[in-house]
Protein backbone atom coordinates (compact mmCIF):
# COMPACT_ATOMS: atom_id res chain seq x y z
CA UNK A 1 0.00 0.00 0.00
CA UNK A 2 1.44 3.39 -1.02
CA UNK A 3 1.89 6.00 1.71
CA UNK A 4 -0.66 8.79 1.77
CA UNK A 5 0.56 12.14 0.50
CA UNK A 6 1.02 14.73 3.20
CA UNK A 7 -1.67 17.40 3.25
CA UNK A 8 -0.69 20.86 2.07
CA UNK A 9 -1.27 23.55 4.69
CA UNK A 10 -3.12 26.79 4.02
CA UNK A 11 -3.59 29.56 6.56
CA UNK A 12 -6.59 31.87 6.20
CA UNK A 13 -6.32 35.22 7.98
CA UNK A 14 -9.23 37.58 8.52
CA UNK A 15 -8.70 41.14 9.69
CA UNK A 16 -10.70 43.53 11.86
CA UNK A 17 -14.49 43.44 12.06
CA UNK A 18 -14.80 40.31 9.93
CA UNK A 19 -15.93 38.51 13.08
CA UNK A 20 -19.11 40.58 12.69
CA UNK A 21 -20.04 39.20 9.25
CA UNK A 22 -23.76 38.52 9.01
CA UNK A 23 -24.45 41.50 11.28
CA UNK A 24 -22.22 44.26 9.90
CA UNK A 25 -23.51 46.11 6.84
CA UNK A 26 -25.21 43.10 5.22
CA UNK A 27 -25.97 45.13 2.08
CA UNK A 28 -22.20 45.29 1.49
CA UNK A 29 -20.88 42.12 3.12
CA UNK A 30 -23.87 39.77 2.92
CA UNK A 31 -25.44 37.58 5.58
CA UNK A 32 -22.94 34.71 5.64
CA UNK A 33 -21.04 34.47 8.92
CA UNK A 34 -17.29 34.14 9.24
CA UNK A 35 -17.80 30.75 10.90
CA UNK A 36 -19.72 29.54 7.82
CA UNK A 37 -16.98 30.79 5.48
CA UNK A 38 -14.29 29.07 7.57
CA UNK A 39 -16.23 25.79 7.78
CA UNK A 40 -16.77 25.81 4.02
CA UNK A 41 -13.06 26.43 3.36
CA UNK A 42 -12.02 23.66 5.74
CA UNK A 43 -14.41 21.18 4.11
CA UNK A 44 -13.31 22.15 0.60
CA UNK A 45 -9.69 21.94 1.66
CA UNK A 46 -10.16 18.44 3.07
CA UNK A 47 -11.56 17.36 -0.31
CA UNK A 48 -8.36 18.64 -1.96
CA UNK A 49 -5.93 17.20 0.63
CA UNK A 50 -5.36 20.70 2.03
CA UNK A 51 -5.46 21.36 5.77
CA UNK A 52 -7.04 24.80 6.18
CA UNK A 53 -6.49 26.76 9.41
CA UNK A 54 -8.47 29.95 9.97
CA UNK A 55 -7.70 32.89 12.25
CA UNK A 56 -9.40 36.25 12.79
CA UNK A 57 -8.12 39.19 14.78
CA UNK A 58 -8.98 42.82 15.26
CA UNK A 59 -5.33 43.43 16.20
CA UNK A 60 -2.62 44.16 13.64
CA UNK A 61 0.21 42.59 15.65
CA UNK A 62 -1.67 39.29 15.99
CA UNK A 63 -2.03 39.13 12.20
CA UNK A 64 1.66 39.97 11.70
CA UNK A 65 2.66 37.15 14.05
CA UNK A 66 0.41 34.65 12.23
CA UNK A 67 1.95 35.71 8.91
CA UNK A 68 5.43 35.21 10.36
CA UNK A 69 4.38 31.73 11.54
CA UNK A 70 3.53 30.90 7.92
CA UNK A 71 7.17 31.27 6.89
CA UNK A 72 7.96 27.82 8.27
CA UNK A 73 4.64 26.06 8.44
CA UNK A 74 2.39 26.87 5.48
CA UNK A 75 2.21 26.12 1.80
CA UNK A 76 -0.16 29.00 1.01
CA UNK A 77 -1.93 31.97 2.59
CA UNK A 78 -5.32 33.58 2.02
CA UNK A 79 -5.61 36.98 3.67
CA UNK A 80 -8.45 39.44 3.99
CA UNK A 81 -6.73 42.23 5.91
CA UNK A 82 -9.99 44.23 5.95
CA UNK A 83 -9.32 47.86 6.99
CA UNK A 84 -5.61 47.08 7.41
CA UNK A 85 -5.50 46.69 3.61
CA UNK A 86 -5.28 50.43 3.27
CA UNK A 87 -3.00 51.26 6.18
CA UNK A 88 -0.70 48.45 7.27
CA UNK A 89 2.91 48.57 6.21
CA UNK A 90 3.58 46.05 9.01
CA UNK A 91 1.32 43.44 7.40
CA UNK A 92 2.84 44.14 3.98
CA UNK A 93 6.37 43.76 5.35
CA UNK A 94 5.45 40.48 7.05
CA UNK A 95 4.00 39.16 3.77
CA UNK A 96 7.25 40.00 2.00
CA UNK A 97 9.00 37.48 4.29
CA UNK A 98 7.04 34.63 2.74
CA UNK A 99 8.15 32.37 -0.10
CA UNK A 100 4.67 30.89 -0.56
CA UNK A 101 1.71 32.01 -2.69
CA UNK A 102 -0.47 34.65 -1.05
CA UNK A 103 -3.98 35.53 -2.22
CA UNK A 104 -5.56 38.78 -1.00
CA UNK A 105 -9.35 38.54 -0.73
CA UNK A 106 -12.03 41.18 -0.21
CA UNK A 107 -15.74 40.45 0.05
CA UNK A 108 -16.70 43.79 -1.46
CA UNK A 109 -15.17 45.44 -4.51
CA UNK A 110 -12.81 47.88 -2.83
CA UNK A 111 -12.43 49.76 -6.14
CA UNK A 112 -16.15 50.61 -6.27
CA UNK A 113 -16.24 51.98 -2.74
CA UNK A 114 -14.87 55.12 -1.07
CA UNK A 115 -11.69 56.51 -2.60
CA UNK A 116 -9.60 55.73 0.50
CA UNK A 117 -10.33 52.02 -0.06
CA UNK A 118 -8.98 52.01 -3.61
CA UNK A 119 -5.35 51.58 -2.54
CA UNK A 120 -4.13 48.27 -1.16
CA UNK A 121 -0.87 48.26 0.78
CA UNK A 122 -1.03 44.46 0.46
CA UNK A 123 -1.45 44.00 -3.31
CA UNK A 124 2.24 44.40 -4.13
CA UNK A 125 3.16 41.64 -1.67
CA UNK A 126 0.43 39.24 -2.83
CA UNK A 127 0.53 36.70 -5.63
CA UNK A 128 -3.01 37.68 -6.61
CA UNK A 129 -6.10 39.53 -5.48
CA UNK A 130 -9.80 38.62 -5.56
CA UNK A 131 -12.22 41.42 -4.79
CA UNK A 132 -15.96 41.92 -4.92
CA UNK A 133 -17.20 38.33 -5.18
CA UNK A 134 -18.40 37.90 -1.60
CA UNK A 135 -17.68 34.57 0.13
CA UNK A 136 -17.09 32.96 -3.26
CA UNK A 137 -13.82 34.93 -3.37
CA UNK A 138 -12.43 32.79 -0.56
CA UNK A 139 -13.37 29.59 -2.41
CA UNK A 140 -11.74 30.87 -5.58
CA UNK A 141 -8.63 31.78 -3.59
CA UNK A 142 -8.41 28.25 -2.20
CA UNK A 143 -8.78 26.82 -5.71
CA UNK A 144 -6.06 29.17 -6.98
CA UNK A 145 -3.73 28.21 -4.13
CA UNK A 146 -4.31 24.50 -4.81
CA UNK A 147 -3.20 25.06 -8.40
CA UNK A 148 -0.23 27.20 -7.44
CA UNK A 149 0.96 24.77 -4.76
CA UNK A 150 0.65 21.81 -7.13
CA UNK A 151 2.57 23.70 -9.83
CA UNK A 152 5.34 24.46 -7.33
CA UNK A 153 5.69 20.79 -6.30
CA UNK A 154 5.07 19.39 -9.78
CA UNK A 155 2.04 17.31 -8.74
Amino acid sequence: MAPMAEHKKVQVLHGPNLNMLGKREPAIYGMETLEAIDTDLQQRGANMAIAVSCFQSNHEGDLVEKIQDCADGCDGLIINPAAFTHTSIAIRDALLLLAIPVIEVHLSNIYKREAFRHHSMIAGAATGQITGLGPMGYRLALDALAGLMNKKTGT
